[in-house]
């Protein structure tokens, strides 16, 4: 089975540079091999003869800019090169580079954008970190306005490596090359939106540089997690699969429970039961088959349930009620150290609190799924872990704060643990945005963690399979479908 996918930042990146440098690949010989690569991008999205546009910054991307322009010159298409500032301002590797290319060096902003079949943006790359203005910003605005495709070189210049936010302006490409690895921008929103295709050209900066440079973000896909996803022998049973408890709200509050409930067993826990308040049971009871149900009066239900040690995996929060009862059951179930899943009300019920969760989760796997209205009201007065720019730093932080797997939703869903690990899903669809749904993924990661799985592992499996799902049903989707959709799921990743 392949690695799974690094995802370094700007920072990691540049240390993993110098590291090949300093192992013997001269930085020259290192832009070479990215601008051959842009080079071999271009030449499928244009054909033979096309005229390019080749827009350079005064960096690095620059200097791979002129080693594509050189390339694609020599194999026959039309290159006109713009540089933004003066060549004089070139230096080191870059410099170099420009000394190869013998046509004319226009001035960016006079670069012919409309006239092109295709625009090759090498202004900036990962270096870049404040807002775009003044004539890079105009260059960009006319690269956009120009209607013709723009493939990107690195990233799309005025996106931030790090953190994929727009600097004031970002190039809208049809497609990117970048080198050694991706970079978090081209995963996160806005930035993804803006990346296109990302295709990742091997430059000669080996994998083992890779992990000593970065090693702990990922991009969020089966290899990550396939090893740890079960697998029933021919003599297993039930009990030994786990038992999953899903907390259900009162008589009108009781669809989330089993939407989770049915999604725990579909994704392979041997039994479920919804923990039911006592005016809900006969709700609960109507819509119930292999599903078990037990009365659960509040905290004190909950630690009774909970006596019983073959209830190993706990979901707590959909539809259960904002409220101090809502906390007191989440302090039972930390007490009693469980695999344990949290979302919605479970989260909001700490609105302002969360210093009463500071270390909660580090004696039970457990898993938080806030979206950011969530994970906002939850960490107010928290600047340290809402302030940073960085969805993943974000994530980081309040995993290292709480103990637990911090699972930020959204269409860049970014899974953490408290060990620095981290993942970004992109198989995410909008079909998703749909009630219920995701008490559905509470489910399916609960209902993983009862067979053992890992809580990074289940949270990153659990997103994935979630979003699979939801993109083979497409328009029309709505939460009841997901449960049907995971065992042909889980047919193709077994297979």
């Amino acid at each position: 089975m392949p690695a799974p996918e690094l995802v370094l930042t700007p920072a990691e990146m540049k240390q993993a540079d110098l590291e090949a440098m300093a192992r013997g690949i001269p930085g020259i010989e290192l832009m070479r091999r990215a601008g051959w690569a842009v080079a071999d991008s271009a030449e499928k999205l244009a054909s033979p003869g096309s005229r390019i546009a080749v827009a350079c910054g005064p960096g690095q991307n620059g200097g791979d800019g002129f080693v594509a322009a050189t390339i694609m010159a020599e194999r026959g298409y039309s290159v006109k090169l713009g540089l933004l500032g003066s060549s004089g301002r070139l230096t080191g590797d870059a410099a170099e580079a420009a000394r190869g290319w013998t046509g004319e060096v226009a001035t960016a902003e006079d670069l012919p954008f409309e006239e092109a079949d295709l625009i090759v943006d090498a202004l900036f790359g990962t270096g870049l970190s404040r807002d775009l203005d003044g004539t890079a910003r105009h260059v960009v605005d006319r690269m956009n306005g120009s209607g013709r495709p723009i493939l990107a070189v690195d990233l799309p210049s005025g996106l931030d490596g790090r953190t994929g936010a727009v600097r004031g302006l970002a190039v809208k490409a049809v497609g990117t090359v970048t080198f050694a690895a991706r970079k978090p921008c081209h995963l996160l929103m806005p930035g993804r939106a803006h990346s296109g295709p990302v295709e990742v050209a091997d430059i000669g900066i080996g994998r083992e540089i890779l992990e000593a440079k970065g090693g702990s973000l990922f991009a969020n896909s089966p290899v990550l997690w396939l090893h740890s996803l079960p697998r029933p022998g021919l003599a297993s049973h039930k009990y030994e699969r786990g038992h999953t408890l899903v907390a259900s709200g009162g008589a009108t509050r009781t669809g989330a429970a089993r939407l989770a409930a049915r999604a725990a067993l579909r994704i392979g826990s041997g039994l479920v039961t919804v923990a039911s308040p006592p005016e809900a049971l006969g709700v609960n009871a109507a819509h119930l088959t292999a599903i078990m149900l037990k009365g659960c009066d509040g905290p004190e239900g909950l630690h009774t349930i909970l006596q019983d040690t073959r209830f190993n995996s706990l979901v707590l929060g959909p539809a259960l009620g904002v409220h101090a009862g809502t906390r007191a059951m989440v302090a039972v179930a930390v007490q009693a150290r469980r695999n344990l899943v949290l979302d919605a009300d479970a989260l909001t019920s700490f609105e302002g609190l969360a210093s009463e969760l500071h270390g909660a989760f580090r004696h039970a796997p457990t898993v938080l799924t806030p979206h950011d209205g969530e994970f906002g009201r939850l960490f107010k007065g928290h600047p340290d872990i809402l302030d940073p720019e960085s969805k993943i730093e974000r994530a980081r932080r309040a995993a290292a704060y709480t103990g637990a797997v911090v699972l930020l939703k959204g269409p860049d869903t970014v899974i953490a643990a408290p060990d620095g690990r981290a993942a970004i899903n992109e198989n995410g669809t909008p079909y998703l945005a749909t009630a219920g749904s995701g008490d559905t993924l509470c489910g399916l990661i609960a209902g993983l963690m009862a067979q053992n799985v890992p809580a990074f592992e289940a949270a990153c499996a659990g997103v994935w399979i979630h979003a699979d799902a939801g993109s083979s049903f497409g328009p029309g989707l709505i939460s009841e479908d997901l449960e049907d959709l995971v065992p042909g799921v889980l047919r193709g990743l077994l297979r």
